[in-house]
Parts: structure tokens; sequence; C-alpha cells
């Protein structure tokens, strides 16, 4: 069972033009047949067509909404005004989804919030957070998303805040993990993502109990239930598209035994 995971960048290249490739990654990183991908920066406007350009079901959830400062548009002229300088806009207009496509059948679909309010102000008071530093973690809503496949395996994905204090980070990941393995109960539980966490600044992997090691960087499939195979990060040629690099993640991926 081979399981992917890349943060699409919203589909801008290294360094960022003025054309985006979406589609092109898309297709790239479901080629081979992985029996599953999780994407990140996934424009909200492509959630549509993914099935399309995969071949693969898909569950994708909006985390960022489409905004215009504080009004709400809709998810097709997010996408019209920020390929007008996709490299400088990014998610600042259209938003952003987390999406994960399978080649199996997907049983049921599962949605929580990393930082909601509560849990933000609970841990703000045990890390000790100045109330500035909390607020601004909630600025942008992270969200994880899980799928039970047939046969009883759980695969969930996430986005974790990026921030210079890697408590924040830490502690999305923690909520995620113990959600998707109180999900996942006795069975296999695959927890990938773009973590926002390494491990050399953070120590969160070790409090993971059971969960698989992770990779180096910040994209990492965790496995709880089963043996994995060696991380495989994509060299850069592989998600090179002419003269141009795609994405400033590099895919990753693990095989399960």
């Amino acid at each position: 069972m081979v399981i992917r995971t890349w943060n699409l960048f919203h589909g801008n290249t290294v360094p960022p033009g003025r054309k985006r490739y979406v589609e092109e990654m898309v297709r790239l990183v479901t080629e081979g047949e992985p029996d599953a991908v999780c994407l990140q920066e996934v424009p909200p406007w492509s959630l549509e067509r993914l099935g399309e350009w995969s071949g693969m079901h898909v569950f994708g959830e909006v985390a960022a909404r489409p905004m215009i400062g504080p009004i709400p548009v809709t998810a097709e002229l997010g996408r019209c005004l920020t390929d007008l300088n996709p490299g400088l806009l990014r998610s600042g207009v259209e938003g952003q989804a987390n999406a994960i496509l399978v080649r199996g059948t997907i049983v049921a679909r599962h949605v929580v919030t990393l930082n909601p309010f509560g849990f933000r102000f609970q841990t703000a008071r045990r890390l000790g957070l100045t109330f500035v530093r909390e607020l601004t973690w909630g600025k942008e809503r992270r969200q994880a998303i899980a799928v039970r496949l047939e046969g009883g395996a759980v695969l969930a994905n996430l986005h974790a805040t990026n921030a210079a204090d890697v408590r924040l980070p830490e502690a999305e990941v923690e909520r995620a993990a113990q959600w998707a393995g109180r999900l996942a109960g006795d069975d296999l539980c695959i927890v990938a993502g773009d973590l926002n966490v390494d491990t050399t600044r953070s120590q969160v992997f070790g409090r993971l109990a059971g969960f698989s090691a992770p990779g180096p960087g910040v994209d990492h499939v965790l496995v709880r239930g089963a043996a994995v195979t060696e991380y495989d990060r994509w060299p850069r040629e592989r998600r090179r598209l002419g003269d141009v690099l795609l994405s400033d993640h590099t895919p990753v991926e693990v095989r399960i035994l």
C-alpha cells in the first residue's frame, strides 16, 4: 500500500511565476497508481476537478474560505483574481483546502478543526502564550480530514499551522493524531500531511504513541498498526516540468507492508 503526501503550494513554482500548474501537479503525484495521496494547499476551485485529473475517489474540504477582506466570494472568483498574480496572492483571496485521494472505497468521511477557540484558549494557558500570540494562532482555520477505507483503515490528512513557536503546530499534530487514532480504534491508522514540524526542532513525534518514525523535513506519513518502508522523498528532478520546479515542497511517500 503506497501512501503519498504533497503540499501543492497552490499550484505555484519555485520561484513563483505568473502561471500555476495545479492539474499538472495532481496528474504527476498520482502517476504509478499510488493507493492514496494526501494534498495540502489545494485551491478550493480545483476540488471538483481532482477526481477527473487523478482517476481516484476524492474527499476534500475547504479550510480557509475564499475572501476579499471580510467579504466571502465564490471559489471561481477567487481563482480569477488569484490568477492575475498567483505567486504574490497565493491563498490570500482564493483560500485553501486539503484533499485525500484514494483508489479504494471511502466508507466514511470526517473533519476536525485543529485550532478552535476553546482548544487555543486551553493550550495558551498551558503553554503561557501571550494574548496576541493566541489571537494570531486563530487567524487561519486549520483542519484535519480523514477517511475510513473499506477494510477498516483510517487515513487522516492535515496542514498544521506554520509558526515560529513550534509548540503551536506540535499541539495541532498531537490533536490530529489522537483524533485519527480514536477513529481507527484497533484498525490501521495513517496520519499524513504538511505537519510544519521536523525532528531538528521538535520532540512531538516521541509523544505520538505507536506511530512510525517521521522522515526528514516537515512532510510526513506516520503509520500505526503496520510496518512501513523508509521514506522516499522525490528528487527535485522528479517534480520538474520543463524549466520550472513544481511547488516549494517535495512529494513524500512510504509503502505500508
